[in-house]
């Protein structure tokens, strides 16, 4: 009996052990559920987080993405405009050349005077700016100003040659600010193309060669500009272009006034820049054909000038005729190695020179006087030879020779020319160019005058020049 008690009791025992057990598993169970829900929750937390990361590393990649956007939208306005910039200014142009000069001649007071006087001189001759712009491929402009003897300015000029010698107020002698050229072209083809405006007339070889490097004297040539403007500009309009070799212009512009001119310059003095106002009651014709280049090489050409001179006159009442002018060009030159050789003959003439000699006595302000002698036909030359020399040494050093011939008295209607205006300028010098875009230049030679009485005198000058275009 104690027996089974014993194994009923044992019996109990187990199963309530067997049941704590369990209840024990089960409470680690659930701890362990809780763990891993714990766990689970933190991770999803932590997912959670670094989701809120990633949406906010979205929105800033996004924002990011809007900003480089935008930038890139301005980077591409900007090289649009710098591109556009630069399209302006490739179709910009500016150029620029000019001169200074020491000169040593041998004036005459007047025209009586035999006995010459030496002066000694510095001139800042000239500065020219040049400035262009090509609209469109066809449309371009072109102006320049040119400062002349430093600038601006009035002074009193001593002129021995009108009447026994008097002095003038002139603008111009103190130093000038003037727009040389002022012009608008089109040109739809390199045979043809139209300009108009204030531009530059082709009778002269100086229109066409008149920077430093261009012309071999220190001066430009004193024959042209005893005749003709150097460099002579008018208001008009013309057409130009070329055909294989050959070059062609023909121009209708505004005409000079024979009011101004002068025995000494014939034609020169008419030229109505120094006018506030441009009479263009009387216009001219001006054409050129050259074979050839003048600028680049060698070339031959001729050139016509022909205009009435009387109805631009400011006292139109003191002539009642004609001074029609005719003016014949014909220049060429040989370029080639280190040989230069270059000449122009001009001849013109002058209807009526009696009479506008006459109408000119009684000029307000001027009187001229009895001197005013006018030529019916007036004439000039120049040849002008030079070698480089760098040919043989290393030095860039051009020595040349030169004549100058002027007679603007060539023949007058009545009575007898003087010779006093008739001269002549022989030198010979050196041009020497330490880099292209400068020239050093120097010159001596002798001024004769075809009167007997008169002696013949010696010059000298230096002359420092510039051109560059960008």
């Amino acid at each position: 009996m104690n027996s089974k008690i014993s194994l009923l009791a044992m019996t109990l025992a187990s199963v309530i052990g067997l049941g704590a057990a369990a209840n024990a598993n089960a409470a680690n169970e659930t701890d362990a559920l809780a763990k891993a829900i714990a766990k689970q929750e933190a991770e999803i937390a932590t997912l959670k987080q670094q989701l809120n990361k990633l949406t906010q590393l979205q929105v800033q990649s996004d924002q990011q993405q809007v900003e480089r956007n935008a930038l890139a939208i301005k980077i591409d306005k900007v090289a649009d405009d710098v591109a556009s910039a630069q399209n302006r200014y490739n179709r910009f142009s500016f150029k620029s050349y000019g001169t200074a000069n020491y000169t040593s001649d041998e004036y005459f007071d007047n025209v009586q005077d035999t006995t010459p006087e030496r002066r000694n001189r510095f001139d800042l001759e000239r500065i020219v700016t040049e400035f262009g712009y090509q609209f469109t491929d066809e449309w371009s402009m072109e102006v320049e100003i040119e400062y002349e003897h430093g600038g601006t300015g009035a002074s009193l000029a001593y002129d021995g040659f009108d009447e026994f010698g008097e002095f003038e107020s002139e603008i111009e002698a103190g130093g000038e600010v003037v727009v040389e050229k002022a012009e608008i072209r089109y040109r739809p083809s390199k045979a043809f193309g139209v300009k108009f405006g204030n531009i530059h007339l082709p009778i002269g070889l100086t229109s066409t060669l008149h920077k430093p490097n261009q012309y071999l004297t220190v001066l430009r040539h004193k024959s042209e500009a005893a005749m003709l403007p150097a460099v002579w500009n008018e208001n008009g309009i013309g057409v130009y272009g070329e055909i294989s070799d050959f070059h062609y212009q023909a121009q209708v512009v505004s005409g000079l006034n024979s009011e101004y001119f002068r025995t000494y310059d014939w034609a020169a003095s008419g030229h109505q820049k120094r006018f506030e106002h441009v009479n263009g009651d009387d216009l001219a014709f001006a054409g050129r054909l050259d074979y050839g280049n003048f600028k680049t090489g060698s070339a031959v050409g001729v050139a016509y000038y022909y205009g009435n001179t009387s109805g631009n006159r400011h006292k139109s009442n003191k002539l009642d005729v004609d001074g029609a002018m005719s003016i014949v060009s014909v220049a060429g030159a040989f370029v080639e190695g280190p040989w230069i050789l270059r000449g122009q003959y001009l001849y013109g003439t002058l209807d009526n020179s009696d009479a506008i000699t006459q109408a000119n006595k009684t000029t307000p302000g001027l009187r001229p006087g009895n001197f005013a002698q006018l030529g019916s036909e007036s004439q000039s030359f120049f040849v002008e030879a030079g070698v480089k020399l760098d040919s043989w040494i290393n030095v860039p050093i051009t020595a040349f020779a030169n004549i100058d011939y002027s007679n603007p008295l060539m023949a007058v209607e009545t009575g007898t020319a003087t010779k006093r205006f008739e001269n002549t300028w022989s030198s010979v010098g050196i041009n020497y160019f330490p880099i292209p875009e400068i020239v050093i230049k120097a010159e001596g030679g002798l001024h004769q005058v075809a009167v007997a009485s008169i002696p013949d005198t010696h010059f000298f000058a230096l002359g420092v020049g510039y051109q560059f275009s960008l």
